[in-house]
């Protein structure tokens, strides 16, 4: 008597492959959260410190809205997707360990960051109606408190630990023979540009470390095809 096969008997052999597909093709969010990141960041809000006007007027205008809620917010979503697929890609190839706490570390970053990215969405822009409607002292006031203690003391941990994050899966793809090294090379770099440098110095760096993580991140999903 021929005993056929059950789905049960069948899965484990299929799932393995199943996974390695989906996660290669998922490599692909990183390129589209890093394109998002990019855009976001193609304008510069004026420094609420030196030219609260502008600053008001910048922040009131449907783009700086959209660019939090699809490039920021959305984007985000979307980059932890992408970041969740080459842990299993550079896990399934030998390499668990470094992925592993890239990946804790990167997503408990993002949501930090989200946070903040939801703060100016949506606060931001009632301040900033309400200094064009005249209230400017209690705008100014409302705005520093917003932007006080509290808030830097979650945006610092949570950009410190998204760049911890992108740092650890540069290495891992730069060590993986699977990948190009350069590509893991900029993935890093590009995130210590965008998250750190950027936020520290110059809106202008966060622009050119999006860019260097759209680079990387094309050139890995690019060879995630073939991996």
């Amino acid at each position: 008597m021929t005993v056929l096969p059950t789905v049960s008997t069948l899965e484990p052999a299929r799932t393995p492959d199943a996974l390695d597909r989906y996660a290669r093709w998922g490599l692909w969010a990183l390129p589209v959260w890093a394109s998002l990141l990019l855009l976001a960041t193609l304008t510069h809000q004026p420094s609420f410190q030196t030219d609260f006007p502008s600053y008001a007027g910048y922040i009131t205008t449907p783009q700086f809205l959209l660019s939090h809620l699809v490039g920021s917010i959305l984007g985000a979503a979307i980059g932890v997707l992408g970041l969740v697929a080459l842990f299993v890609v550079l896990t399934r190839r030998g390499a668990p360990r470094l992925p592993l706490w890239g990946l804790v570390s990167a997503v408990l970053g993002s949501f930090f960051t989200t946070a903040i990215f939801g703060v100016a969405a949506f606060a931001q822009p009632a301040i900033g109606r309400a200094y064009l409607a005249g209230q400017a002292e209690a705008a100014m006031a409302i705005n520093s408190d917003v932007y006080g203690p509290a808030l830097i003391t979650t945006a610092l941990p949570g950009l410190l630990l998204f760049t911890v994050g992108l740092v650890l899966f540069g290495v891992a793809v730069a060590r993986s023979a699977a990948f190009p090294r350069l590509a893991g090379v900029g993935f890093a770099f590009g995130g210590v540009l965008f998250a750190v440098v950027g936020f520290l110095l110059s809106n202008y760096v966060q622009s050119l470390g999006a860019a260097l993580l759209l680079a990387s991140s094309v050139w890995i999903a690019w060879a995630g095809r073939h991996g």
